[in-house]
């Protein structure tokens, strides 16, 4: 089964600012009882969006300027805490199809690998300049080139990076291992019917 090729995701960004943002935040453990992932989206960034009485907290996920923006801006050390799945298709769910960052948890970023969603690195300030952008106008068109390392904000071109394990399943189509194995599954059994077996 051929996966679709990510090249490239251009959308507008939505800013989520700041350093640490762990898995709790981004999904809260209480909406985790659930038996598929359908409908997490919702549930993305709760606690900060909703306030106990259940108005809004202002959250730029509620933010109607915001309203389509598949980019999420943020900052170093995206992701960490639990390894929860949740986390990633909860963003997921919610719309987002890349994620810029100064770095990421190491299993939150497999996670989003394996849904097909970019991961890239980009310097501190390279990042508070495209959110200023953003923030100045959120229509500002933003291009995340997986294949080239590069991402486009309006008329301005930043560095990022991206790791190339990951660059290259992205790229070539082949981010989920699972639907990999699935479609090697004539293989694997070919290889193991002609493996010795060992008499207990």
């Amino acid at each position: 089964m051929k996966l679709p090729e990510i090249k490239q995701v251009v959308s507008t960004a939505v800013p989520v600012l700041g350093d640490d943002i762990d898995t709790d935040r981004i999904i809260p453990a209480r909406f985790m009882k659930c038996i598929t992932f359908a409908g997490l989206g919702q549930y993305a960034f709760y606690d900060e969006r909703v306030a106990a009485d259940g108005s809004l907290k202002g959250h730029s996920f509620d933010d109607p300027k915001y309203t389509g923006a598949t980019i999420l801006l943020s900052g170093s050390n995206f992701g960490c805490g639990s390894s929860r799945e949740h986390a990633p298709q909860a963003l997921y769910r919610y719309g987002i199809r890349a994620i810029l960052a100064e770095s990421f948890a190491e299993i939150f970023f497999g996670n989003c690998t394996t849904l097909g969603v970019p991961c890239v690195q980009m310097q501190g300030a390279d990042i508070a300049q495209i959110a200023q952008m953003v923030q100045s106008d959120p229509k500002t068109p933003v291009t995340v080139d997986v294949e080239n390392s590069q991402v486009k904000a309006g008329d301005k071109s930043f560095p990022a990076t991206i790791r190339p394990g990951a660059q290259k399943a992205l790229v070539t189509g082949k981010w989920d291992a699972i639907a990999e194995l699935l479609e090697a599954k004539a293989g694997i059994a070919a290889l193991e019917a002609g493996r010795p077996k060992i008499a207990l």
